[in-house]
C-alpha cells in the first residue's frame, strides 16, 4: 500500500478517521455509514468514499462499514497496528510539554528515549524516562533501533541534532525547530512551524 501514490490531504483525513473511530468504538458504536463519517469529521460523504477506495471496498451497499474492522483496516494503512520507537530531544517548555502529551502513546508512538544538554535536567525521570545526554543520543539510539526523532531544540542546534539522529538510524523526523534543515532523501521529515502557522492565522483573520 506505501507504493501507491496517495495524496498527502488523503492521508492525514484517515488519521482523522481513525481518532474518530477510536472514540465510536468506546461507545459501542458497530456499524456506520459513509455520511456518519463524514458528519463526525466536517467532510462530505463523497469524500470518505474516495479516500477509502484508494485502499479498497470496505463497506457493504446498503449496510454501511462495520466500524472495528474498518479501524484495524486503516490503523494497518497508516502501519499503526504496531507501537514506533520514539526518541525526543530538547527538554524545554515545549519539550517538556510533548513529554507528557498523552496522545503520542495512545496513537503507538511510544517516547523510549529523551536528551538535553541542560545538567539539571540530565539523570531526571520524564514519565519513567531517564533524561540523557545529547552527548549520548547516537549511541543510545542506534542501540535501541528508535524509529522516529522529535526535535524541540533552538534553531541553532536543529541542523545538528538533526545529523545525529540520522547517524543514529532514524528513520523518520519531526522537527519542531523553526529552521530548514537537510535530511538525506531516505529520511522522512516533517516540519511543524508553530510561529508560521498562527501568522498565516492572523493573516486570515484580518
Amino acid at each position: 500500500m506505501k507504493k501507491l501514490k496517495i495524496p498527502e490531504a488523503t492521508i492525514i483525513r484517515l488519521s482523522v478517521y481513525s481518532r474518530y473511530f477510536t472514540e465510536l468504538v468506546r461507545k459501542g458504536i458497530i456499524t456506520l455509514s459513509s455520511n456518519d463519517i463524514a458528519k463526525g469529521v466536517g467532510v462530505n460523504p463523497a469524500q470518505v468514499r474516495k479516500d477509502l477506495a484508494f485502499f479498497g471496498d470496505f463497506g457493504t451497499k446498503g449496510v454501511g462499514y462495520n466500524l472495528q474492522d474498518l479501524q484495524q483496516n486503516i490503523l494497518k494503512i497508516l502501519s499503526l497496528d504496531a507501537d514506533w520507537d520514539v526518541a525526543l530531544v530538547g527538554l524545554g517548555n515545549l519539550g517538556l510539554a510533548l513529554s507528557s502529551y498523552k496522545g503520542f502513546r495512545e496513537r503507538g508512538f511510544i517516547i523510549k528515549n529523551i536528551f538535553d544538554n541542560d545538567l539539571s535536567k540530565i539523570g531526571t525521570l520524564i514519565n519513567d524516562v531517564e533524561v540523557l545526554p545529547v552527548s549520548r543520543l547516537i549511541e543510545v539510539v542506534k542501540q535501541n533501533k528508535v524509529q522516529i526523532g522529535i526535535i524541540s531544540v533552538p534553531s541553532d542546534f536543529a541542523q545538528e541534532i538533526a545529523d545525529m539522529l540520522v547517524q543514529g538510524g532514524i528513520q523518520a523526523i519531526l522537527n519542531f525547530a523553526p529552521v530548514v534543515i537537510n535530511v538525506p532523501p531516505e529520511i522522512k521529515l516533517r516540519n511543524v512551524d508553530l510561529a508560521g502557522n498562527m501568522e498565516l492565522l492572523a493573516y486570515n483573520a484580518s
